[in-house]
């Protein structure tokens, strides 16, 4: 939900059949649901059903008119969905993404677009994340959820399906986030919030102008002591965002972040003993061991957009970031990261036409770099005790990549598109002495891998009518392993653990993605969206071997994913709203293959059967709310929200396996959460209070799984009920 949908600069309009033919004197629907619900109060309803969206077709267009899965959330939703920590608090909302908060901020959380990106062992695989059109996602794939800050974030959007592919290698789906714009008005905001087990968090905001500069900075903390043993955590972050520009045609953003998590604590997975005895309690030798995770990361980048004329824009982006990261395991174990990374992007834009044809197109080119220093060794106590690995590993990625709309007729547009990709790996290994407790001699851990796709889309929509679009697209996508997945090799002969060896036989997956769908507003109040999708998949890259917190991978021979989304929002009335979102999603190998893995000194081959669920999936997920709020919409965009809200969501998903034979497995789980706040003018401020109760049936289940754990530690339980409460202040300056 978009609330900005009214303040599209014209330099920038949207692309559709009534702007650019002038054809059929008829309201687009926009302008159909203020006109018939009147302007006042209902403006911000109008919004709300028809937000806009960039990622479909790199430029602004209505997200009704988007030939495409894509859905959004606003500044308002995600204020309101809690303490504003996690992406799973609001992004559980958009159907076809499964989010999953496994209370282990070492690992982050599990994020899965049409079940690409499940596999992960930590942090985010599968899915492009972007910041301010800045990449969040190394050319290997990896990403951090907790790189995007809630708090100043002022929409989100998520893109399924086969136009995801246009954004390169890894890209089962995107996830872009905006950072919001300075106000006229200079205002300061606090928030805090508290919570179950010890939860603390505290947010300072300034947004304001300084003449034409536009400066929004944001710092937060967090703390927990987690719901289970050994998972603490320390969090401070800030994202701060100047704008500014010498002249109209010209905009210029500069964004730095910094996140800095001096503690995480590791509780890892549980067997179904150890779950049903206390869900609470840390994994195997964890606590002894002082499994934790260290991580500091910064990051400035820039873009800029300049106008050529009326119909035509370019878009340039440069960024520089390190990460630093030490984790400890719990075989006695560490590995420190020491990362740079920076790219580079530039984009062409266009309005123009194509004979009588109008005509959209985008087209770029974008080269990215990380380097990272990997050192690992033998711990004791949760402290360093030698060092038993060092090497540099990079990675890169140069892509070029074109995309076109053409208005066709006034009933029908396409939408075609190509992306070249070429993804480079070089690994230079300075230790290769035996390694402790490994014989023969610690092997020559360097190598390389070149991976190359061309990617391209095809799609059509029918405009049946203004309140009905249909659409369907084609398009082939990629996906190369991450540095972290070719790391390592599947323990051989005596080793219980994989093996600290660079893998280059594991391939990059390509995928054939068919996706057919709807959008329909079928009265002033209602929408509704509908997605169909079966994606067929060639070498899968799965989890062969997890222990230890090592992971080694291999190829599948195939999978095939298939599925069905629905979205619908209501405005019951100016003071009642409900939506629902639901995904089914049947993702299975499509081949057989034999799955090998090594525990406790034993190697044993498991047999994969065409028809096995691929693990760490719900076979549904479904989200259902509805809110009330004390007092009608505003008119103006940033009125105060002043009264009484309240809402119920409900959260339903389905079985989850957590290994490749499917022999294990949690069950499914339904769970209602109450919320609400409350808004009072003080003054020129706002001051509000927010209260929330997760899980109110106080259900016990579990939240989501390491897929093919090797000792059976598969499982990560979810809280039962828990409590938020926050407030927070907004000061006009």
């Amino acid at each position: 939900m978009i609330t900005h949908a009214q303040e599209r600069p014209q330099k920038l309009q949207h692309f559709s059949r009534h702007t650019a033919l002038h054809v059929r004197p008829q309201k687009t629907a926009i302008a159909l649901m203020v006109s018939a619900l009147g302007l006042g109060a209902t403006q911000l309803q109008a919004q709300t059903l028809d937000s806009v969206v960039v990622s479909a077709s790199r430029s602004e267009q209505r997200s009704f008119d988007a030939p495409a899965a894509i859905q959004s959330v606003d500044r308002d939703t995600i204020q309101e969905a809690g303490p504003q920590v996690n992406l799973s608090e609001t992004l559980n909302r958009i159907p076809g993404l499964t989010i999953l908060n496994r209370q282990n901020y070492a690992q982050d959380l599990q994020v899965s677009i049409r079940g690409f990106g499940a596999r992960t062992a930590f942090g985010i695989r599968g899915v492009r994340l972007l910041i301010d059109g800045i990449p969040a996602t190394t050319p290997d794939g990896q990403g951090q959820g907790s790189s995007i800050s809630l708090p100043s974030t002022e929409r989100i959007e998520v893109l399924r399906g086969p136009l995801a592919q246009l954004y390169g290698n890894s890209a089962g789906g995107v996830i872009q986030a905006f950072t919001r714009e300075a106000p006229d008005t200079p205002e300061f905001m606090y928030q805090y919030y508290a919570g179950s087990y010890g939860m603390r968090r505290n947010d300072w905001q300034y947004a304001g102008k300084t003449g034409s500069v536009g400066i929004v900075a944001d710092y937060s903390t967090f703390d927990t002591n987690g719901y289970r043993d050994n998972s603490a955590t320390e969090r401070k972050q800030f994202n701060g965002k100047l704008s500014f520009g010498p002249d109209d045609k010209t905009r210029v953003n500069v964004v730095f972040n910094q996140f800095d998590m001096p503690l995480a604590q590791d509780p890892a997975g549980l067997t179904a003993t150890q779950l049903a005895l206390k869900p609470q309690m840390a994994g195997t030798n964890t606590a002894e061991k002082r499994v934790r995770k260290i991580v500091l990361q910064n990051q400035v980048g820039t873009s800029l957009a300049h106008q050529l004329g009326n119909d035509r824009s370019i878009t340039a982006r440069a960024y520089y970031g390190t990460r630093e990261n030490t984790q400890f395991q719990a075989g006695d174990t560490w590995i420190g990261l020491n990362r740079a990374y920076y790219g580079v992007g530039l984009q062409y834009n266009a309005l123009t036409k194509l004979g009588d044809t109008p005509l959209r197109i985008a087209t770029g080119y974008e080269f990215d770099r990380s380097r990272e220093y990997r050192q690992g060794g033998a711990a004791s106590a949760g402290e360093k005790s030698s060092t038993t690995r060092r090497e540099d590993n990079q990675a890169e990625n140069s892509d070029l990549f074109a995309q076109a709309t053409a208005m066709v007729s006034p009933q029908w547009s396409l939408v075609g598109g190509a992306r070249y990709s070429t993804v480079r790996f070089v690994s230079d290994d300075y230790y290769i002495t035996p390694e402790v407790g490994e014989t023969p001699a610690n092997r020559d851990g360097s190598g390389n891998a070149t991976y190359s796709a061309f990617s391209p889309v095809l799609g059509a929509t029918y405009h049946a009518t203004d309140t009905l679009n249909i659409y369907a697209n084609y398009g082939r996508g990629f996906e190369t392993p991450t540095l972290a997945e070719v790391a390592y090799v599947d323990g051989a002969g005596n080793s219980v653990t994989p093996t600290t060896t660079f893998n280059p036989n594991l391939k990059a997956s390509y995928g054939q993605h068919y996706e057919v769908g709807m959008k329909w507003l079928p009265s002033h109040q209602h929408r509704f969206d509908a997605t169909l999708f079966q994606v067929d998949t060639k070498d899968e890259i799965v989890v062969s071997n997890s222990n230890f917190g090592r992971t080694a991978f291999q190829n599948a021979p195939g999978t095939r994913r298939s599925g069905i989304e629905i979205s619908s929002a209501h405005l019951l009335s100016q003071q009642v709203r409900a939506m629902v979102s639901l995904t089914a999603l049947d993702v299975q190998y499509s081949q057989d293959f034999v799955s090998r893995s090594t525990s406790n000194s034993v190697t044993t081959t498991t047999q994969v059967n065409a028809g096995n669920k691929l693990p760490g999936i719900p076979q549904h997920f479904f989200f259902g709310e509805l809110t009330w709020s004390s007092a009608a919409s505003q008119l103006a965009k940033n009125a105060p929200r002043l009264g009484t809200r309240a809402g119920v969501e409900m959260v339903s998903a389905g079985r989850l396996y957590a290994n490749d034979a499917n022999t294990a497995s949690a069950d499914g789980y339904t769970t209602l959460n109450l919320k609400a706040s409350h808004a009072w003018q003080v003054g020129k401020g706002r001051v509000t209070g927010y209260a929330r109760v997760d899980n109110v049936t106080d259900q016990k289940y579990v939240g989501s799984v390491i897929v093919n754990q090797s000792s059976g530690q598969f499982y990560e339980p979810a809280p039962g009920v828990n409590y938020t409460v926050g407030l927070s202040l907004m000061v006009p300056l």
